[in-house]
């Protein structure tokens, strides 16, 4: 409170007080004294002389005597007033007289003197607008009456006099139209000056009073009525009767003296005038300063209809939003979006723009033969109040009505009583677009003629200070694209119809894996699961290929050919994208519960070593039994299993802050901008355009493909072979444990890895196992391949129906001893049950491997080439299963490690889509690592209960 002040405006001290400046504060002003106009001092009351005057509070009145009532305008003197005096205590005079208070040489006058000004022939002169001087009186009363009176009959109006016998455009309607509001006003200065300035244009053809007409009829938003009189009424009435006078510059539409306000109201007008012709001149992205700006300038009038001076827009004239030169003069570099917008208040407005200023926009270029020429860029007027002839006609192209003038604001016309009060509607140009279109097919950046749209927003003005008003100012570029949209459509069709056949051919593979030949609800479930995955690739293949396509074709183009799809014009595209990632989840959810319900089991191959004395329990006595296989093996594969079930071509981790750091270090996520700039850096100072939503995606796609493909070629090339490769590890650990694993992803097809160990035993000491490693290493023992002489370990594996009905009636039996009625049982005879029917899989498994069973036999053989590239088998396994060989590891296909593509792709599409709706990298990688940890935590979870229940090792020791 030490510093704090009481806060005191001007208006706040009343009349006998003034607002001290030096405080800040309201002080009292002395006897016979109150505040000034402006309320920073005091001057004396009516009546009182001023004796000294030191500033604010610092005047000394006096008392003028009875004879001499009246103040000189000074206020220092008292003098006689002949005429009588204003409410300030000063002498008047009548109309057409001077006050004059002192002798030519200065001396005061006892009384004051009101001269009358002569306005005879032979002076013509009337008081000025203060009163102070005799001037000659305006040329019109002087044409109208020989004389300085404009008496009746004549016609005096906004300070001209015109001849009754004149023939006189109609009378005019000084009323403005708010059309937002509902608002029909009287304006004062339309009151003022809209018949005198129609009548001096058609009777003179003042240029001023015509420029003034036309400002009049584009504050009246150039309203087009037949049986209006208003503004524009006016201005039509006289373009259309003075057809005599010519046309400027060989433009139908520019009358002689007339201002040029509208292009014309034929239907296909407008198409004709933006893509007729082209704009003579090309641009490009890198070049000289005139072939990469836009040199637009624009003529401004006030709106008495005086010519102020030729405007060049790169000053930031059309941007009410305030911000630095630079960033203001982008918005007219080629092939730069730009955008701005604010909020203003309402005081603001009135305070910068009291006066409207009208603009008659130009585009400039240099002739053949340098001459400077300017190129009439025309103006869509969103507030435009049509007549009745255009109410119906749909807002197409060729419906527009094209206009050349707008102004930003309009304090003026709002006002209806008293030119210097505040007025009671302004109308403000709230949105302004300039739209820049390339000429189809072009090779160096043509473009036709610039539009400039403008929507005005009217404001009822109640309080400035706390109202305001939201302005845009934005620059568009684009181009046709509807051919890229048909050659869109096209590569949509074809790919979406081969994903049909390759869908149809994934669900045949699908119906002879599972061994059925009937066509139900299930197949054709099936069927669209793999169509949606297909036709995801389809989607991911288009929106990347284009968003790559407009990245590179766009940024590195010289000469312009292209331009970006507008937002609007993005939709398609975002929808495609939605698709894509839809069809893409569905398919990895698919292959998520495939992967958590496939069958599995380890096979045992380690037979018993000796015998052993064991106790017969109920019984007493001591019998011999074959020595027990050790289960550690199994659970050591097991838990190794488990491991890899996740293993991925690429570290995710790594994946993602990679593609942060590019992106957000590195500076890729510039190249997304809609600028033309292909630099990686943008300075804190330059103006940064709105993102491309098409760019975004091409650039943050390209760069996950870019690296993740970058990842698989360092771990299948360097790290795989040098370094650790867990799969072919996991099928040696097999061999060294002696287990071989069998999993059936369908119900009649598989994978199988030979793990049988060449030397019979693995159960063994340390001495014996590093003897086997060295006999193996030189090579002194048999191959480690089903076949004899062979090294084949891993086969896909395609059973008989008998051979899975055999090993179903086998599973049953262990589901059923693991079921609810193993709640009737003790534990020690549901660990009994659980232990012979793992030992009955084991040997059923092992004997079927050892061609025991001749009716449920197997062969062995390659898998045809075609065979290979449809992934899927040919031959049916009737009465004898088939093993394929297989020379890669296609066991991983139940893996994440055999569906990279499946997961890099939704990781790309996860990652695009929440970059897509927050506009942010950092959270899109974040989001992406927190649903890669989130499924890789439920496909662990969930996969290791699948091995537990499968392959009857217990859970506890899957660690």
């Amino acid at each position: 409170r030490a510093f704090s002040l009481p806060l005191q405006r001007p208006a706040d001290c009343g009349a006998a007080r003034y607002f001290d400046i030096a405080r800040l504060a309201c002080g009292p002003c002395g006897p016979h004294q109150r505040h000034s106009a402006g309320g920073s001092s005091c001057v004396c009351q009516p009546g009182y002389r001023m004796v000294s005057n030191n500033g604010g509070s610092s005047v000394v009145c006096e008392k003028c005597p009875e004879n001499m009532s009246g103040v000189t305008q000074d206020g220092w003197n008292c003098i006689t007033c002949p005429k009588g005096l204003t409410s300030e205590g000063k002498c008047k005079c009548l109309h057409n007289e001077i006050l004059v208070e002192r002798s030519i040489d200065g001396i005061l006058l006892n009384e004051a003197l009101c001269i009358h000004c002569n306005g005879s022939e032979q002076s013509f002169s009337a008081s000025d607008s203060s009163g102070n001087r005799c001037v000659r009186c305006e040329q019109t009363f002087i044409n109208a009456s020989k004389s300085c009176d404009c008496s009746s009959p004549n016609i005096l109006t906004g300070g001209l006099c015109f001849s009754a016998s004149a023939n006189l455009p109609p009378k005019g309607v000084a009323t403005v139209r708010f059309g937002q509001l509902g608002i029909t006003l009287t304006s004062a200065w339309f009151l003022k000056n809209l018949q005198s300035s129609a009548s001096a244009c058609w009777l003179y053809s003042n240029l001023t009073a015509c420029q003034a007409l036309g400002n009049m009829c584009v504050m009246n938003m150039n309203s087009l009525s037949s049986s209006s009189t208003d503004a524009c009424g006016l201005f039509q009435y006289i373009f259309v009767n003075t057809a005599r006078l010519g046309i400027v510059h060989s433009i139908a539409y520019w009358r002689q003296n007339l201002p040029w306000l509208y292009y014309g109201d034929q239907p296909g007008l407008a198409s004709q005038v933006l893509e007729a012709n082209h704009f003579p001149t090309v641009f490009s992205f890198k070049g000289t300063d005139k072939d990469v700006k836009l040199q637009f300038i624009a003529a401004s009038f006030d709106a008495a209809g005086n010519f102020l001076k030729w405007q060049n827009l790169e000053g930031g004239i059309l941007q009410l939003c305030p911000d630095t030169q630079t960033k203001l003069n982008a918005a007219y570099t080629f092939g730069t979006t730009y955008q701005q917008s604010c909020k203003i208040s309402v005081s603001k407005i009135l305070l910068d723009f009291p006066n409207p200023v009208f603009y008659d926009l130009f585009l400039e270029y240099n002739g053949d033969n340098g001459q400077q020429y300017l190129w009439a860029v025309p103006v869509l007027n969103l507030n435009l109040q049509y007549s009745e002839m255009f109410v119906n006609q749909g807002s197409s192209m060729n419906t527009w009505l094209l206009t050349r003038r707008f102004f930003l604001v309009d304090a003026l016309s709002g006002k209806e009583n008293g030119l210097g009060k505040l007025p009671r509607v302004i109308r403000i140009a709230s949105k302004i677009t300039i739209s820049i279109r390339l000429v189809s097919h072009t090779q160096r950046g043509m473009i036709y003629p610039p539009l400039v749209t403008i929507a005005y927003t009217d404001v009822l003005v109640q309080n400035p200070e706390t109202q305001s008003v939201m302005v845009s100012f934005s620059v568009n570029y684009e181009m046709d694209q509807s051919e890229a949209q048909i050659q869109t459509d096209i590569t949509l069709g074809v790919l979406g119809g081969l994903a049909v056949l390759w869908s149809l051919l994934k669900t045949a593979g699908w119906k002879r894996r599972t061994g059925s030949s009937i066509i139900d609800l299930q197949t054709v479930f099936k069927f669209l699961l793999f169509y949606a995955g297909d036709l995801a690739n389809v989607f991911f293949i288009i929106t990347v290929g284009t968003g790559i396509y407009w990245l590179v074709f766009f940024k590195a183009q010289q000469f312009v050919s292209v331009l970006l799809p507008l937002p609007s014009q993005e939709e398609d595209f975002v929808t495609y994208i939605a698709c894509a990632f839809s069809l893409k989840a569905l398919q990895f959810l698919q292959l998520l519960v495939s992967q958590l319900t496939i069958d599995i089991f380890f096979i045992d191959w380690e037979r018993p070593k000796g015998k052993v004395l064991k106790a017969v329990e109920g019984e007493g006595v001591i019998k011999s039994a074959a020595a027990p296989v050790s289960i550690w093996r199994t659970y050591f594969i097991a838990n190794e299993w488990n491991e890899i079930q996740t293993v991925r071509k690429i570290n995710p981790l790594f994946q993602v802050l990679a593609v942060l750091f590019f992106l957000e270090v590195v500076g890729f996520s510039n190249l997304a901008l809609m600028d033309s700039s292909s630099s990686l850096s943008r300075s804190s100072e330059s103006y940064i355009a709105p993102w491309s939503r098409i760019l975004r995606f091409g650039v943050s796609a390209a760069l996950w493909l870019a690296i993740a493909f970058l990842q698989i070629v360092f771990f299948s090339v360097f790290y795989e072979r040098f370094v650790e490769d867990k799969i072919s590890q996991f099928v040696d650990l097999c061999c060294m444990s002696n287990i071989s694993v069998f999993v059936l992803s369908h119900s009649c097809f598989g994978y199988y890895i030979h793990g049988r160990s060449v030397h019979g035993h693995a159960d063994t000491n340390m001495e014996e196992m590093n003897m086997n490693l060295k006999r193996e290493a030189e090579n002194l023992c048999s191959q480690r391949g089903l076949l004899p002489n062979t090294d084949g370990q891993t086969f896909q594996i395609s059973i008989s129906r008998k051979m899975r009905l055999h090993y179903d009636r086998i599973h049953e039996s262990l589901t059923r001893k693991r079921g609810p009625a193993r709640l009737l049982d003790s534990s020690a005879n549901t660990f009994e049950q659980s232990t012979r029917a793992y030992n009955t899989m084991n040997k059923f498994l092992s004997s079927f491997i050892d061609h025991v069973h001749k009716e449920m036999d197997y062969i062995i053989k390659d898998k045809l080439l075609l065979e290979r590239i449809l992934g899927m088998e040919f031959m049916e396994p009737i009465e004898k299963s088939i093993f394929y060989n297989d020379e890669g590891q296609s066991f991983s296909d139940v893996l994440y490690y055999g569906n990279e593509t499946t997961l890099l792709i939704f990781d790309t599409l996860f990652f695009s889509i929440v970059d897509l709706a927050s506009q942010s990298f950092v959270l899109a990688a974040i989001l992406t690592y927190l649903q890669q940890e989130i499924f890789r935590f439920i496909r662990n979870t969930l996969g290791q209960k699948n091995l537990a229940s499968k392959t009857l090792v217990d859970e506890r020791f899957l660690i």
